[in-house]
């Protein structure tokens, strides 16, 4: 399962979840050594990333324990997003009964091994209220019996190198001390972002402002900003403002148009109807570092004809047109001084009677040590490293599309990574006959939330065996180089391959004619969410050379699934087939299904059976036939043989397949 943790609401928040790690081990049982509480891993922060690893340390039988400052879980949404709707969503009718799937558009539930404990039992709003948050995780909490400890508040981390290695030691409100080796922060983005320009001690914070519309009511209103949190608070005072306008550096980006969730949603967006429909609100581009708010000095110099100024009254300028420059206080200003009075057709020259700052979040820095601090501040803007002794952040979204492309890894993925550095427990994998390759990878095509919601980010890594593979699922694109050191598991000469969904690269109009592909011929020009696949020869070193907006390097072949309407890539002709013939390239073998009477006919007639006949009819096992209807099926391997459920994809074909007449994969490309 992938996206276990995609929880979004209206201020853009984005989970982070912040890895601090050393090459110490605990090497006491005594969880008190000189008066400090110790234990293996500390995670600061009862959130949703909290809990989850929790939940993943408990089943793993670690020592660890939750710290949260507050009294209960998700303190955080007790107060945002401001207007108490969440934009994560919350979809419980799907047609499907398979909880896999499900997960895809189920945004807001927790992993577990029991399968009722989902958000649904607290809320079945498709956008769900955000007091619905913190009760679910209350639940979840409670249900599995999470080792939480409530009321701590950690002042300061800092890291300490003893003879036995690494240790970060942690210090409460009480100064009461908590060692670990292994330090997961998951405390979120939670201190508001701000700008410093002049006039910004005239500005209110989306933190703080009045959620009642009514204390708008036939206001002029400057929101500061253009995500989630500045179009939510504009969508609850359209209809009481005078007028709304909005200002940034950056035009808006669309989910729908970038893809990312973390961008403005359809649900925040009516302001952009308003605007375009010209009744009176609108968008501005501006830097706010050269911007300047200003409350004009009250003298005879400066009187408007076309409106009656109110009293305190704020105006916006640019500082170039600022006279005097040398003065602190620049609030005190004349109408010289406005942008107005040089261009007449300035977009903001009217007043305005607010200014919000809704800016989104930013992660707090200052609970670590000074000089730690920079070290982790630094790690937190560069790509994902996965090295030891260093500061790893992994993230299940981020504002920033370069993190968001870098650092996010689902909770379950940072869990296997911790469990193969400090516990030599490999990913988990599964094994499979060569012969399953194909039904495996529809079946997870078909089905996987994780590499799905987290597109170009996580990818299943299948390792070519020869007769048989192992699949390992959910790992880490960025961390690709270093997969043998992570994962375990090494890559042989036979290469791998890696499955990754991916968005076309070419930008189009989402909306127009002609905006999908169907042609499987054409694949490879499919502009909608859709498999690809990737095969090396060799394990890749190198991310940094690859391909602009490809998610790996250039590999040996590629293939692209055509994208499908209803996203389940289950087309005998226009996906299987074409999938199974880039397969049987890589693999350099023949992959076709066969009856019993053809891989007898085919043992007599040839020294070497395609390898379908020799794990299969060979071992008393293939496809039956049974009264004149076709019935596809694998029979269970004999004991011994390695397997893996292959129950809802039939590698066979109908016979009317070979009418398509395609003799090489519709997204194979070998000359790249």
């Amino acid at each position: 399962i992938g996206i276990c943790l995609f929880v979004m609401d209206s201020c853009l928040l984005c989970l982070i979840f912040s890895l601090v790690t050393g090459v110490a081990k605990c090497i006491e049982d005594d969880h008190r050594v000189n008066g400090t509480h110790h234990h293996d891993y500390c995670i600061l922060g009862a959130g949703p990333a909290g809990l989850q690893m929790g939940y993943f340390l408990s089943k793993a039988k670690r020592d660890h324990i939750i710290l949260e400052r507050n009294s209960g879980p998700g303190s955080f949404f007790h107060k945002y997003p401001r207007h108490r709707k969440l934009i994560s969503i919350n979809k419980i009718h799907t047609g499907r009964q398979n909880r896999e799937f499900n997960l895809r558009h189920d945004w807001n539930s927790l992993l577990s091994d029991k399968p009722e404990l989902l958000f649904r039992q607290v809320s079945r709003d498709f956008y769900p209220p955000a007091d619905a948050f913190p009760r679910y995780l209350s639940m979840y909490e409670m249900e599995l019996g999470l080792r939480v400890q409530y009321g701590v508040d950690i002042r300061r981390i800092r890291a300490v190198v003893a003879s036995s290695g690494r240790r970060y030691v942690l210090t409460d409100q009480h100064a009461k001390e908590y060692t670990c080796s292994v330090l997961l922060v998951a405390t979120g983005l939670w201190v508001p972002q701000e700008v410093d320009f002049v006039g910004s001690d005239l500005v209110e914070g989306y933190e703080s402002i009045s959620t009642n519309s009514e204390d708008y009511k036939n206001q002029a209103v400057l929101i500061l900003g253009k995500g989630n949190s500045a179009f939510e608070t504009a969508q609850s005072i359209l209809g009481h403002a005078s007028r709304v306008h909005m200002v940034s550096r950056s035009p808006v980006r669309l989910a729908w148009q970038t893809h990312y969730v973390g961008d403005l949603r359809a649900v925040n967006n009516e302001l952009i109807d308003t605007y375009q429909l010209k009744s009176l609100d609108g968008l501005v581009e501006a830097s706010l570092e050269r911007i300047v708010i200003v409350q004009q000095k009250e003298d005879g110099r400066r009187k408007s004809n076309k409106v009656s100024e109110k009293k305190g009254q704020l105006f916006v300028t640019i500082n170039k047109y600022m006279r005097n420059q040398s003065e602190n206080n620049k609030s005190d200003v004349t109408a010289e001084d406005l942008l107005g009075y040089h261009i007449d057709n300035f977009s903001m020259r009217k007043p305005y009677d607010r200014v919000i700052r809704c800016l989104g979040f930013r992660f707090n820095f200052s609970i670590f040590d000074r000089p730690y601090r920079s070290r982790f501040a630094k790690l937190f803007d560069d790509a994902m490293m996965v090295t030891p002794n260093t500061v790893v952040h992994l993230a299940t979204c981020v504002l920033n599309k370069r993190l968001r492309h870098s650092g996010c890894v689902s909770v379950r993925a940072v869990h296997h990574l911790l469990e193969q550095r400090h516990h030599r427990t490999p990913w988990p994998s599964t094994p499979l006959s060569t012969t399953q390759l194909l039904s495996a990878i529809l079946k997870r095509v078909g089905e996987a939330s994780g590499p799905y919601q987290m597109f170009e980010i996580l990818g299943d890594v299948i390792l070519l065996r020869g007769s048989y593979c192992q699949y390992v699922e959910e790992f880490p694109l960025q961390a690709l180089p270093q997969f043998s050191s992570l994962s375990g598991h090494e890559v042989s000469e036979h290469g791998l391959v890696i499955l990754v969904m991916q968005y076309g690269k070419k930008k189009i109009d989402y909306l127009g004619a002609g905006r999908a592909v169907t042609d499987w011929s054409k694949a490879w020009k499919s502009n909608f969410l859709h498999p690809v696949l990737y095969y090396y020869d060799t394990l890749p070193t190198e991310m940094k050379r690859r391909p602009h907006g490809w998610p790996l390097p250039r590999p040996k072949a590629i293939h692209h699934m055509v994208e499908d309407f209803l996203t389940e890539w289950d087309g005998p002709i226009s996906h299987i087939q074409p999938l199974r013939r880039f397969l049987e390239h890589c693999v350099n073998t023949d992959l076709r299904a066969f009856y019993a009477e053809s891989c007898f006919r085919l043992s007599l007639t040839h020294r070497m059976p395609p390898l379908f006949c020799r794990q299969g009819y060979l071992k008393q096992q293939g496809i039956a036939q049974k009264n004149k209807g076709i019935h596809f099926h694998f029979t269970q391997p004999a004991s011994g043989e390695q397997h893996a459920d292959t129950s809802s994809a039939s590698a066979a074909f109908p016979n009317y397949i070979a009418q398509a007449g395609a003799s090489m994969s519709s997204g194979l490309k070998l000359d790249l």
